[in-house]
């Protein structure tokens, strides 16, 4: 016959205690997680924009020199008498 001791509710209470705390704990990692890939998903999304950006304004920039260039090579001095 086994003796219950008087301190089985404290027993008790330590262990309900413990498997909260590990509940807890483990949610937190998952919404760690989470974030951290949310957060990855987002920066490289905000990178690839970046780069078409800068491509595009570099673009246009080409194009503008090549313009420029265009009209530069196109303009033929007036003569003089």
């Amino acid at each position: 016959m086994l003796l219950h001791s008087p301190f089985s509710p404290f027993t008790v209470a330590k262990i309900a205690a413990l498997q909260a705390t590990v509940l807890l704990l483990f949610t937190l990692l998952i919404k760690s997680q989470v974030q951290i890939k949310a957060a990855s998903a987002l920066g490289l999304f905000l990178l690839a924009l970046q780069t078409l950006v800068f491509l595009a304004v570099s673009g246009a920039l080409g194009l503008a020199a090549v313009g420029g260039l265009a009209g530069a090579m196109n303009c033929r001095p007036t003569p003089t008498v």
